[in-house]
């Protein structure tokens, strides 16, 4: 198909070629990568310890969905003032501020704390974690051009998966033999380490392409070149500083374009799947399908596996479209949706299914697939919006589509209290009817060049 996207002509990002630059961009993209792993293992510890938790603190089901769903009650409003920042603040203060908050919150539960505790850490928790994905998105791609995005966009998506990988076995090894409080006060220790490894390397890019890092002065370059870690360039709506003054757009034009409408509810329902796999799909596999802890957790860890896989698939599936010159209509957007639907089919499937091997391939279908139009969404919102606007307007997308993390815990929790292994099965069934809705959504709206050119000055 021939390429119609005219972000290439009007869009063009700069080229940084230094191998200075370039050391600086993976370092960045390397740190953030690990920056998600710990957000997502800080995620994990409730579902984890879901048993072990609701037995001392004497929860239902359904307290225990919304104890979780308190978790996203300042979530996406602070996703969205975080990306807002973002576009003011340097987000490599950001960064630090939110990894410290994280241990902070969860010191609480590691030191004794009951359900009120439980409550009012996993609040501050979410406020402090809701901007991590779109500010640490924003901090990697304004390292790379476009045409080189969908590898580092990809990596830090992969960064969440492989956070769960890591964690499930781990976590749940240190809380069967140490106790489930010693989760938190893991997971905290963690987010400290990686916050002394920020303060020491991490760097951030600027709109006009200038590095900026705990050092004193850092010059700036002129052309296309990096120098010294620094950079700038002409052309970029998305990197350049020369049309980004009174020509970049305002929230509300880029939130209404088709692009950002398809990319967000396709995301949205990944978003849903991700706050099933944490919070109730370790109950799930060990009390509606009958699977020992153990192994529930080696299967919640195949999942994300399964995800980080896909991940990667789709940024080398993008990446070869886009080299021959498909559209990004095609190369993202309906790579995105097929994955949703495909995803749809398996949890289909699934939530008729009983224990067995099938039973593990819908698993993994279902819920791993997916993960694939995380980074979809954010790439290609990103290819159409200005420096200055990217942060905003990823924090935006970034708090609509949290919002499923608000609502699918607790409504898993009353299916399953008023439904028992039933529930989960209509929790399943229910993800599927998303997944359709977000697969369609993806393929039928997105259209970037369509919508560049509508937002072009």
């Amino acid at each position: 198909m021939p390429n119609t996207d005219l972000t290439s002509v009007t869009l063009a990002d700069p080229v940084t070629t230094s191998r200075s630059h370039r050391r600086k961009a993976w370092t960045v993209t390397g740190l953030l990568v690990v920056f998600m792993m710990v957000n997502f293992a800080d995620k994990s510890v409730l579902g984890l310890a879901a048993d072990p938790i609701r037995h001392d603190l004497g929860l239902s089901a359904t307290g225990f969905g919304m104890a979780n769903s308190a978790f996203f009650l300042l979530f996406s409003l602070c996703g969205a003032t975080g990306g807002l920042l973002a576009d003011r603040v340097r987000p490599r203060w950001l960064l630090l501020g939110m990894a410290l908050l994280w241990s902070i919150a969860q010191m609480p539960m590691a030191l004794g704390g009951g359900l009120v505790a439980l409550v009012a850490s996993r609040i501050v928790l979410g406020a402090a974690e809701g901007p991590a994905f779109p500010v640490a998105q924003h901090t990697t791609l304004a390292w790379f051009p476009d045409r080189r995005r969908n590898l580092p966009g990809a990596l830090l998506s992969v960064g969440i998966a492989l956070g769960v990988v890591l964690a499930a076995p781990g976590l749940t090894w240190v809380i069967q033999h140490h106790g489930w409080r010693s989760a938190f006060a893991a997971v905290a220790a963690a987010g400290v380490v990686w916050a002394a490894a920020w303060a020491v390397f991490g760097e951030h890019r600027t709109a006009h392409g200038e590095a900026h890092s705990t050092g004193t002065g850092t010059g700036s370059g002129t052309g296309t070149g990096a120098g010294s870690g620094t950079g700038t360039g002409t052309g970029a709506a998305s990197d350049s500083g020369g049309e980004e003054g009174s020509h970049a757009p305002c929230y509300r034009r880029i939130v209404t374009t088709r692009t950002w409408i398809g990319a967000t509810i396709g995301y949205f329902c990944t978003y849903w799947m991700i706050a099933l796999s944490l919070v109730w799909v370790p109950s799930y596999l060990h009390d509606g399908l009958g699977y020992s802890t153990t192994t529930a957790a080696g299967l919640v860890a195949g999942i994300w596996a399964v995800s980080a896989m896909a991940l990667l698939v789709q940024a080398g599936v993008t990446g070869w479209l886009l080299r021959r010159g498909v559209s990004s209509r095609w190369a993202r957007g309906r790579v995105g949706g097929i994955s949703l639907l495909v995803s749809a089919l398996g949890c289909g499937a699934l939530s008729q299914a009983t224990r067995g091997p099938v039973t593990v391939l819908l698993l993994f279908v279902g819920f791993g697939l997916c993960g694939a139009m995380s980074t979809v969404a954010v790439t290609t919102v990103a290819e159409i919006i200005p420096a200055r606007r990217r942060g905003g307007a990823l924090g935006l997308m970034n708090a609509v589509v949290t919002t499923g993390g608000l609502v699918a815990p607790a409504l898993t929790g009353y299916l399953v209290d008023t439904q028992g292994s039933a529930g989960y099965q209509h929790a399943v069934l229910l993800a599927a009817v998303l997944l359709a809705l977000g697969g369609t959504a993806a393929v039928t709206l997105i259209d970037p060049a369509r919508d560049a050119r509508l937002l072009a000055p």
